[in-house]
């Protein structure tokens, strides 16, 4: 099961970077608490990132969907009954609290999304209290001590293929004895304060902004950042985008005509890059004729050279590419289970157009067609999502010299924009204190 997880995220994903797995416990009860903006894949990440396995809840309904279903049973989900399921009426979760309560006394670890929903914004829906709950239930019943763990998950284009990049936040395990002791005396009172502690840890671990507009922004930003700074990106941080996030939040309460003159600044910049098919990393990078030549010769020679391979590859999964496709188009998932749509609909419909493939390749060829057909399957699949991807940096990086070669003085006049924005940033930046940019006050 977990290899069979991990396969399918290397290959969907482009890159998947887990910080302070450090923090997990080896043993005993633990509860792993992570925001969830990304369907089915939220788990599936979290089952690959958390170096234990782990039960998750998930609704009940799910049980039911025929291809999901498998994979929750595989992992030992356990499943949560929802009133807004059951059309408003109550529902009962004793046996489910039962088995958790059961789980986490064996020394297991559980998987729950406390927001109880999945949704593509990137901001912290207001958690419910079903972790703290079992937490507290839990050591009530004489249980030993049980380990709340905020993950926070940071998503880019999860559900574009292999444009999708991921990072895994581990934050520090939550203090809870002070609410086991007040459980005893004052339950209410206990699971909220134990809820807003998590809701809290949580929220310094993912990048919160008010919309995915907004977050686009602040990704383009730490680019431009990056680019004047010629600081490189932390491979497991989010530092930056976060304490950015921050900062924008604060200004827009305490300076908003001048976050909103800048904002304006930035979507102009972005619109240009984006009608030109530019980066900012492009727009800064050295055109020399001696740079071109070099890098035609490393990029465009392999590109040419492995052309027949790559075709291969590319007829070889062109039926069902072309079936999955026209089903996503059909089905029109929404954007937080557009990645979950394409995982499951790719665990069914690639094996079935291999399979017609293999009875087409045994039926004009036989044995020996069959046979080459299944071993240039995957080594050709491979190598041409690699050549996909360097000629898609090839026609990008050659688009920006042509616009450069074509219009004269348009890098310089983009530098000193980017230049501007970066110098902009800072003067706005240096106006919000240390504490909120850190965090510890809003």
């Amino acid at each position: 099961m977990l290899t069979l997880v991990r396969a399918l995220l290397a290959i969907f994903y482009r890159r998947i970077d887990v910080a302070g797995r450090e923090r997990v416990p080896a043993t005993g009860a633990l509860i792993v608490a992570a925001n969830h903006q990304n369907g089915l894949v939220d788990p599936m990440m979290l089952l690959a990132a958390i170096p234990r396995p782990l039960r998750p809840l998930a609704k009940s309904g799910l049980f039911r969907h025929p291809i999901v279903a498998p994979f929750l049973r595989l992992a030992q989900a356990l499943p949560v009954h929802r009133r807004e399921d059951a059309g408003g009426r109550p529902v009962d979760n004793v046996e489910t609290f039962q088995a958790v309560n059961d789980a986490l006394a064996r020394g297991e670890a559980i998987l729950i999304f406390p927001e109880g929903v999945s949704q593509p914004e990137p901001t912290l829906m207001t958690l419910r209290t079903g972790a703290a709950r079992i937490l507290l239930e839990a050591e009530a019943s004489g249980a030993a001590p049980v380990t709340l763990l905020p993950v926070g998950l940071v998503l880019h284009q999860p559900g574009l293929f292999r444009e999708g990049r991921a990072l895994v936040l581990i934050g520090e395990p939550i203090a809870a004895k002070d609410c086991v002791a007040l459980y005893r005396t004052d339950p209410a009172a206990a699971v909220h304060r134990l809820t807003d502690r998590l809701a809290q840890a949580l929220r310094r671990h993912i990048v919160e902004a008010e919309d995915r507009e907004t977050l686009g922004l602040l990704r383009l930003m730490e680019r431009v950042w990056r680019e004047e700074s010629g600081t490189a990106p932390a491979p497991a941080s989010a530092d930056w985008l976060q304490r950015a996030s921050r900062a924008y939040r604060w200004l827009r309460r305490t300076a908003p005509a001048d976050v909103q003159r800048f904002r304006c600044e930035v979507e102009e910049y972005a619109a240009t890059l984006d009608r030109l098919g530019l980066t900012p990393s492009s727009v800064g990078r050295e055109y020399a004729p001696s740079l071109v030549a070099r890098y035609a010769v490393r990029e465009i020679v392999p590109l040419v050279v492995g052309l027949p391979l790559a075709l291969l590859g590319i007829a070889l999964h062109a039926l069902p590419y072309a079936m999955l496709w026209l089903g996503i188009r059909l089905a029109r998932p929404d954007p937080d289970t557009e990645a979950t749509y394409k995982l499951a609909g790719g665990i069914l419909i690639y094996p079935l157009g291999w399979a017609f493939e293999a009875w087409q390749a045994a039926k004009l060829g036989g044995a020996w067609a069959t046979a080459l057909f299944l071993l240039a399957l995957f080594p050709a699949g491979f190598f041409a999502l690699a050549w996909q991807a360097r000629l898609a940096n090839v026609r990008r990086e050659t688009r920006a010299l042509l616009h450069f070669l074509a219009r004269r003085g348009l890098r310089a006049r983009l530098v000193a924009r980017r230049h501007a924005l970066a110098e902009e940033l800072e003067r706005l930046a240096a106006r919000v204190p240390e504490s909120v940019l850190t965090g510890e006050s809003v």
